[in-house]
């Protein structure tokens, strides 16, 4: 096994997926269009190219949906894209929904039940130890005070819970406003995860996990990389590292879920999905077989863990008028 098992034909995918993003949305769900969630990062930059390619430009409605912990990049990256696809497009600051809903009291209050002085001025995020060998991984919170100083502090499980409880107003929100344009418009909503976020749970239960169409969840995000550079993504977009764009301090994807950079990941995860041995994989991932291994186990873990987010909902009952 080589890196090079990931390599795609860009163009041929392009156009099957091209092909099927008009079926599905014209044909299937019987919508005018689709309606794309821009957030300056390479993900949403390709679903939203691939649907204007697909149906057209004037078919896509991009929505900028920033609230106060987001980066200002992420606006104007975002205005980039969709200035260089010519697209439609509304920002919709979502901001006092959360204010509102309590979205960042409830947080902070989470926060102060393990560092009491957490206050205003401080940022905030929350991350994984950054070790393979940690055999049952524990979120912490890291704060910086208006000062400029760092503390960290292991979270229990009642703080973490409640954190990301309440950090989850944030995709719930954007997805609302989103199917209230979709409403509008008579629009599809289009799904933004790649293979590596929808196989590994990496998303919010309707929040950034609904969507009409997915056009990229197979993809690894290797893959992805080689659509935009295909597709002509503003290189800006094409290098901006991973972000969850969550919290108020910057946080990288592999801090916050996946422990490895998304090159390795994918790696492991092609391999353990096509059945390689750890061994084989080790030298095109970079790792020891060990830690190949290890990373084979935390995929099946959250596999299982992160199971109930693709469900639907359970029925006591079938109810056989209505077929899936």
């Amino acid at each position: 096994m080589t890196a090079d098992v990931l390599k795609i034909n860009a163009a041929a995918t392009a156009a099957a997926i091209e092909a099927r993003i008009r079926d599905l949305v014209l044909v299937n769900l019987k919508r005018k269009g689709a309606v794309v969630a821009l957030s300056g990062g390479v993900d949403s930059s390709v679903v939203a190219a691939l649907c204007a390619r697909a149906l057209g430009k004037e078919r896509v409605f991009g929505l900028f949906l920033p609230e106060r912990d987001c980066s200002p990049d992420s606006l104007r990256l975002g205005r980039m894209l969709a200035a260089s696809l010519g697209i439609r497009t509304c920002v919709e600051d979502i901001t006092p929904i959360l204010e509102a809903a309590g979205c960042y009291r409830r947080r902070d209050d989470a926060i102060r039940t393990v560092i009491p002085e957490y206050g205003d001025g401080y940022t905030c995020k929350i991350v994984l130890p950054q070790t393979l060998d940690a055999t049952y991984p524990v979120y912490s919170v890291v704060v910086r005070s208006p000062e400029g100083v760092l503390k960290k502090a292991r979270l229990n499980a009642e703080a973490c819970l409640s954190i990301i409880a309440a950090t989850n107003f944030k995709q719930r929100t954007r997805k609302m406003m989103e199917y209230y344009y979709a409403d509008r418009y008579n629009y599809a909503v289009a799904g933004t995860p790649n293979r590596l976020e929808f196989d590994q749970g990496f998303f919010v239960k309707n929040g950034d996990g609904a969507a009409d169409f997915k056009p990229i969840a197979h993809l690894y995000k290797t893959q992805v990389y080689q659509l935009a550079e295909f597709l002509g993504i503003p290189e800006e977009i094409r290098t901006r590292p991973p972000t969850t764009d969550t919290y108020p301090m910057e946080q990288s994807q592999e801090e916050f879920y996946f422990a490895l950079p998304s090159e390795q990941m994918d790696l492991c995860l092609y391999a353990k999905n096509h059945g390689i041995p750890a061994a084989e994989a080790a030298a095109a991932v970079g790792l020891p077989a060990k830690s190949v291994e290890h990373v084979y186990r935390m995929v099946d873990s959250k596999r299982k863990s992160t199971r109930y987010l693709h469900q639907r909902p359970l029925l006591v009952e079938d109810v056989a008028e209505i077929q899936h």
